[in-house]
């Protein structure tokens, strides 16, 4: 048999131990898409995974805000409810009538006494005289009476100066805070009148000086922080102010804000300050690694934090914290604008 050559295969490429350059690239650019494509991938489920977090803590603390709410409307219908209990048993005791009922003050029906009621006629011709609508739609005698009681109600007239109020408020040479607590009455609202009349000269002085700046300085990153630390402390004040005006501020707070503003007045600002860190920390230890000293509990671990006059109260009102906040930059910038005699009474 004659010897035959074996026929010859042609080679594959992908088994071909060469690459041409373009196949080299679309490989290359192959896996770089795929791992884009992963990539994205991963991204994608990380912001899913993310939205859906936010999503669910936005849930909570709706729930939790909602629960807040309630609780606080329950909290103050308790306390109502016991302050009315407590008046009728004081009223009881001294011989005194009991209080008639409260009465709806969102109500448009709520009766009027007939001792402040006005007859229909002579009510619209009021309305008229104050070129007002004498009749709305739906609207009873009960209500239009309280819409003329609104228009014709005196109107409270708020000063111009930094902090709106309606205190009445006092020359510089009355703004002397006296030694001691004022008694109720006309006292308080003289100490309130004289308070609100300090921090309004205070935040005056201190808006003038910002403006006298150079338009360099104003500009500057540091110029606009300084007006926006004013701006937030005038701010903050507001509700300070609304307790002057309605003689809600517990003595508690009342005193260390008066020794405050007293020792400012006398250009004694050390002690000023010493009597802010009064107020908004207290004086108590703190009793840090002497609750759990060992295995054994302390005789005295229970009177831990039992002198109730020791422990600062303000500084889980945020409300009360703001004001408070406020007041100490005043003090801060009051020492600036009076400088004090001994340098030993500078703050830091």
């Amino acid at each position: 048999m004659a010897k035959t050559k074996p026929p010859t295969s042609t080679p594959d490429p992908k088994q071909s131990k060469y690459l041409k350059r373009s196949e080299i690239e679309a490989q290359r650019e192959e896996a770089y898409r795929a791992e884009q494509a992963a990539a994205e991938k991963v991204r994608v489920e990380k912001a899913l995974q993310k939205r859906k977090l936010e999503e669910d803590e936005a849930e909570r603390k709706l729930i939790r805000d909602e629960k807040r709410r309630r609780m606080a409307e329950e909290s103050q219908v308790r306390r109502e409810e016991e302050e009315a209990r407590e008046e009728a048993g004081r009223r009881r005791r001294l011989g005194l009538a009991p209080l008639p009922p409260a009465k709806g003050e969102g109500g448009d029906d709520t009766p009027v006494p007939v001792e402040e009621d006005i007859d229909e006629d002579e009510l619209r011709e009021k309305l008229r005289g104050l070129k007002e609508p004498v009749v709305l739609f739906a609207e009873t005698h009960e209500s239009r009476l309280k819409r003329y009681r609104a228009l014709t109600a005196p109107r409270v007239e708020m000063s111009k100066g930094p902090v709106p109020t309606t205190l009445r408020l006092l020359p510089e040479a009355e703004m002397r805070i006296p030694e001691k607590m004022p008694a109720k009455g006309s006292e308080r609202e003289h100490v309130f009148r004289q308070l609100g009349s300090y921090f309004t000269l205070v935040v005056t002085e201190w808006i003038r000086s910002l403006l006298q700046r150079d338009q360099e300085v104003k500009e500057s990153n540091q110029g606009r922080q300084a007006w926006a630390a004013m701006e937030q402390s005038r701010e903050n004040l507001k509700p300070l102010f609304r307790m002057f005006e309605s003689g809600e501020l517990k003595d508690e707070m009342l005193e260390p804000v008066m020794q405050i503003v007293r020792a400012a007045q006398a250009r004694k600002y050390v002690d000023a300050n010493n009597k802010y860190l009064e107020l908004s920390i207290g004086k108590a230890a703190w009793p840090i690694g002497v609750v759990s000293v060992g295995i054994h509990a302390r005789a005295s671990r229970s009177r831990i934090g039992e002198e109730r006059e020791n422990v600062a109260h303000i500084m889980g009102d945020e409300i009360s914290r703001r004001w408070l906040q406020a007041i100490k930059r005043c003090i801060t910038y009051a020492q600036t604008r009076w400088p004090p005699d001994d340098q030993m009474q500078l703050m830091g």
